[in-house]
This record gives structure tokens, C-alpha cells and sequence, in this order.
């Protein structure tokens, strides 16, 4: 039995597919708004900063000085103080300093402008970049050979350890110019037992025979690689820990190279806390005392540049610190509280334990480049008491000097202890100014760009033309909005550029599409045939173009850096919002408008 043919209804959606399309715009509109509203001058005050007045006090303040306030929020602790003008940014810097006990708990920044319904949707303005918004850059280099060379003090350390257990006398343990450690026997008969020691507690070492009556150990060639990736990635986190001690909350931390890593602050223009806080390396260690002249034993630099006399080994170092908070004692001295993490603070409790009444030393350590550019430790040690109790995982230090070093020193343990020092190896600055002369070029190109776009496109397809302009305009509103949406998205100078071939791409879709049914007239068929034809033919072009060119977003994004991975950003956002709104956008406004229609040469 035969089927008679039914007709196909031609360029049509179905209910849903408006939905999908008309809440996108919805959503991708109010996400993009809040950058439309700009950003206001704001000073953000942390949590513990000691702020000494209260938030009305401050405003009544800061209005008498003259300085226009245009909202102060308090929440959690913190304050924002938002100003209408940005040139008195600094001036009220200065005044809310006179008030507080920790200068580092203020922070110059921005805050968003737009309306507080807007904000409490959870939109905010797009994040802008470096040169977009002003600021300071800072390169670090991140020494490794520290941490080696930690690995072969530890080294030799336990084979001396190994030795006196076993109770063999006449072992030699030292470190070569090479960076190797030699192991020299009295007795030849005991170079297996060391060898077999060494390789089974320390894997990381490769050991080889000298002669007869010694070993070279060295450390492996992907053990190093393995020690700096970790190295340079603990590093990372400490940096954005100390970062976001300071307040600074859009900061961009990332690796560049083997062992650099890249820091940017938008909005910073006084870099001179942010440097001292980013390139320290301060860390605390406590140690056993040990009577002067002890033979297991090394000396530390004391108070007055005594000598001090500790154990070889630290009963904790700063790594189980969890938090440190800076404060005065019972005799109004300064001191710092500091809090262990359950491992350090059962060392600490085991330790006080056994040694009440007896001293330990506290020691501050730091690394700084010499005159000839070398990295070297200085270690000295801050106060040496006297264990009056078992201690616990909290207890208080003295002897870091004034309250503002306490609070220095508080801050740096709180944000963690580096693992190998780094260096500042480069500082760039930026000014507001010239972030508003980028944002402004930027934009500009982008609209004369968008403009003359719109303009070719409306005169050369005319009907279609504007169908193609109404998708490019939601295909920028989009693109906006998921800029602004994504977590870690960040606009640059080079996003900006992005925008722009974001603007030709999306054209040279419709272009792609509008050709093909242009042929399709040609051939004699029906508008609303040429309509369908012309897209399904176009489709498959198009995804092969955009594919492409998104390998190559890819690519740039996963081994470039911050300009490059802007533009790389905007670049692939682009590609698919193009696809989106050229391929999907226009098909539902020209099957509304123009080419919905039955064929009744199309059976099915």
C-alpha cells in the first residue's frame, strides 16, 4: 500500500528553539550591562586592619575633608569605601591611614558602578586587564638550587644519622664542587650496606661507585625536573594566598617559563607593599638549644649578633603554620600568635613535653641576592625562651620588633612560607591614565569597525543584510556577557583586537550563508527553497573555517600569557558566538520574516 506524499513546512522552528534563543539574549544582556555602567575609585579596608572609628564616624570624616563619598559598605568585617571621584582616591587614602593599626589592610581599588538590583542578580562588570586598567606587573624568578641544595644537606644528614645507628666509625660525608655527595669508608666492606641504604630511603638518588671504598650519589635527572615543577607550583599558590592578603582580589598569577612566575595587580598604582610582600621569604623555624660547643649542633646568629647553639635539625619549620596573627603580650610587647596545623602541633606538644624548663630558639630566615647576584640565606635567630609548659598547635612568639614588623611578620606566615626564594627580576607600571587612553582607542576601533560592518552589510544584501546586522549586534552582546560571566575571564588590549576579528567572523558567516542562496535563486528555485538549501549547504563550510581557527585559539591560549591568552580568549569565545548567532539567530529571524512558506514541490 502506498503512502501519499505530505508536504514539508520550510524554514521553520519549532516553539522551544525561540525560547532557547530569546532567554540567551535575556541573560547574556543583563550579564554584559554592568560594564556599560563603568567602575567607581574605591579603598577597600580588611577585616583585621583596627579600624579605630566607626563606619558613620568615617564617612562624617572624610565629607568634612571634602571628598565625596558615594556609598561606604560594611560585611564580614570589611569596609568599601566607594568615592565619586576618582583624583581624590589618594587624599582619602591618606586620612582613613591616620585611623587604622595595620596599614597593609588598605587597598587602593575599583568597584562596580551599576545599580545595586544589577549587582544582586550576581552580574558584575567584565574583569580588565593589565593594560586596560593600570596597574603594576612584577616577573619573578623563582631560585631552585636552594631547594637541591636542601635535599643534600638532608642527605648527608641521615647517611651520618644511618652511620652513627650501625655504630661504624670513619665514614666521610661531603658535598663535592660538582653538587654531588661523596660517601668515603674506612673499610671498603661497608660501601654495600650504604649503597643499599641510600637507595632504599631516598630514591630520588642515583649512586654510583667510585672506587672500592666510596660513592658518589647524585640526584636523579626527573627528580629535579619533578622538584622544580612542584617548587615553582607551591610557590604559585603562596603567591596568591599573600595576594589575597593584601585585598587585592582580581590579581593574575601564573607561570611563565620553568621558573618564572608572572604577577599582575589591576587598579595597584603604589606597589611598594605589594613588592615587599610578594618577593619576601621570610619563614619561622624553632629549634632545641644545645650547650655551647655541642658536637651535633650549628650555630645561629642570636640577639646582639651573639652565637646561639642549636640542634642540627628544626623541631618545626613554617610550613605547619596554618595562621599568625600579630598582637601585644601581657608586658605590652609586641608578639605574634601563631597557630600549627595538627602534625606541628603534636611535634610542638611531644617536644615542650619532654624539655620543659630547658631553652628553644626561634629563628627568622630569609634569602637576598648578594653583590654578585648570588641567592643567599640569612638566618637569625628572634628570641630564645625558656619551656615553661607543654605547648600545644597555639602559642604566642616575642622578639620581631615593633608592632608593625610583628604585623609584617604575621602576614607573610599567614600567607606561607616560600619553598625557594624568588627575585624580582622585573616591575612594570602602568597608570590609570594610560589604561583609559587603551580602553578608549579600543573601543573606538571596535565601533568604527561594527559600523562600517553594518553599514557594507545592509547596502550589498539589502533585505538579508539587516537580518545579518541584527545577529552581529547580539552576537557582540553575547560575547559580552559571557566575558563578564566566565570565572578568570579577563578583557585586554589584545581582547580588544579579538573583538574586532570577532566582528568579520561573524559576518563572514551570513556571507557564507547569503551567497548560497543567492545561488540557489540563481538555479531558479524558490525563496524559501533557496532559504533552506542555502543554509544546510553553508553549515558544513562554515564549521570546517571555525574549527580551524579554534585549534589555533586553543594552541595560543594553553602556551601563551596574558595578552596573547586575551586575545586567544576572545578569539575562540567569538568563534562560537558567531556559530551561535549567524548560524542559529539568523535562521530564526528570516524564518519569522521572510521565508516561512509551504513548498508544495518538497515531498518527504
Amino acid at each position: 500500500m502506498r503512502t501519499k506524499p505530505k508536504n514539508k513546512l520550510l524554514n521553520h522552528y519549532s516553539a522551544w528553539k525561540y525560547i532557547v534563543l530569546i532567554v540567551t539574549l535575556i541573560v547574556m544582556a543583563f550579564s554584559a550591562l554592568p560594564t556599560l555602567y563603568g567602575e567607581d575609585a574605591a579603598i577597600q579596608i580588611g577585616a583585621d586592619a583596627g579600624l579605630n572609628i566607626s563606619a558613620q564616624k568615617l564617612q562624617q570624616v572624610l565629607v568634612e575633608e571634602g571628598i565625596e563619598v558615594k556609598r561606604l559598605e560594611q560585611s564580614n568585617g570589611k569596609t568599601l569605601v566607594v568615592l565619586n571621584q576618582e583624583n581624590q582616591q589618594n587624599q582619602a587614602k591618606a586620612l582613613l591611614l591616620e585611623n587604622l593599626n595595620d596599614e597593609s589592610k588598605l587597598t587602593l581599588s575599583l568597584s562596580p558602578a551599576a545599580p545595586d538590583w544589577l549587582l544582586s542578580m550576581g552580574f558584575s562588570p567584565i574583569k580588565l586587564g593589565l593594560d586596560l586598567r593600570g596597574g603594576v606587573q612584577f616577573l619573578l624568578d623563582v631560585e631552585i638550587e636552594p631547594v637541591y641544595q636542601l635535599q643534600r644537606d638532608a642527605l648527608i644528614e641521615s647517611v651520618r644519622q644511618y652511620a652513627k645507628e650501625i655504630g661504624v666509625r670513619g665514614v666521610s660525608v661531603r658535598q663535592d664542587s660538582e653538587d654531588n655527595v661523596t660517601v668515603v669508608f674506612s673499610d671498603s666492606a661497608q660501601a654495600s650496606a650504604f649503597r643499599q641504604y641510600i637507595v632504599t630511603s631516598s630514591p630520588i638518588w642515583q649512586v654510583t661507585n667510585r672506587d672500592s671504598s666510596s660513592l658518589i650519589v647524585a640526584m636523579k635527572a626527573e627528580e629535579k625536573s619533578k622538584i622544580r615543577d612542584l617548587t615553582v607550583k607551591q610557590n604559585l599558590q603562596i603567591m596568591r594566598s599573600r595576594i589575597e592578603e593584601l585585598g587585592i582580589t582580581e590579581a593574575l598569577v601564573q607561570r611563565q617559563g620553568e621558573h618564572r612566575i608572572r604577577i599582575e595587580l589591576p587598579g595597584v598604582q603604589d606597589p611598594a607593599l605589594a613588592k615587599n610582600v610578594i618577593g619576601a621569604t621570610a619563614s619561622l623555624a624553632f629549634y632545641e638549644v644545645k650547650p655551647s660547643g655541642s658536637v651535633n649542633s650549628k650555630i645561629l646568629k642570636g640577639p646582639s649578633d651573639s652565637p646561639v647553639y642549636v640542634a642540627r635539625r628544626p623541631v618545626l619549620g613554617g610550613e605547619h603554620i596554618v595562621d599568625a596573627r600579630a598582637g601585644l603580650g601581657e608586658m605590652g610587647l609586641p608578639e605574634v600568635v601563631i597557630h600549627l596545623d595538627r602534625e606541628g602541633g603534636r611535634l610542638m606538644s611531644d617536644f615542650s613535653r619532654d624539655n620543659i624548663g630547658q631553652p628553644m630558639a626561634t629563628s627568622y630566615s630569609e634569602y637576598i641576592r648578594d653583590s654578585d647576584g648570588k641567592v643567599q640565606q640569612t638566618t637569625e635567630v628572634i628570641s630564645v625562651a625558656t619551656i615553661q609548659s607543654q605547648l600545644g598547635d597555639r602559642f604566642s612568639i616575642t622578639g620581631s620588633g615593633n608592632y608593625a614588623e610583628a604585623q609584617q611578620l604575621a602576614l607573610l606566615l599567614r600567607a606561607g612560607s616560600m619553598t625557594a626564594p624568588v627575585t624580582i627580576v622585573e616591575e612594570r607600571t602602568i597608570g590609570p591614565s594610560l589604561g583609559a587612553e587603551n580602553i578608549s582607542n579600543g573601543y573606538s576601533a571596535l565601533a568604527l569597525g561594527m559600523s562600517m560592518t553594518l553599514l557594507f552589510m545592509g547596502l550589498w544584501y539589502r533585505r538579508l543584510g539587516w537580518v545579518a546586522n541584527i545577529a552581529l549586534i547580539a552576537n557582540m552582546v553575547i560575547l559580552f556577557g559571557l566575558l563578564a560571566l566566565i570565572p578568570g575571564a579577563v578583557l585586554t588590549l589584545p581582547g580588544i583586537a579579538g573583538l574586532v576579528l570577532t566582528v568579520g567572523m561573524a559576518v563572514d558567516t551570513n556571507v557564507l550563508i547569503f551567497e548560497r542562496i543567492k545561488d540557489k535563486l540563481k538555479e531558479g528555485r524558490g525563496f524559501a527553497h533557496a532559504i533552506d538549501r542555502g543554509f544546510d549547504s553553508a553549515v558544513s563550510t562554515i564549521f570546517d573555517a571555525n574549527f580551524t581557527t579554534m585549534i589555533t585559539a586553543v594552541v595560543l591560549y594553553s602556551i601563551g600569557n596574558g595578552p596573547i591568552q586575551g586575545f586567544a580568549l576572545t578569539l575562540g569565545l567569538g568563534l562560537l558566538t558567531s556559530m551561535f548567532t549567524g548560524i542559529f539567530a539568523s535562521r530564526a529571524i528570516i524564518n519569522l520574516v521572510y521565508g516561512r512558506d509551504f513548498n508544495r514541490e518538497v515531498k518527504v
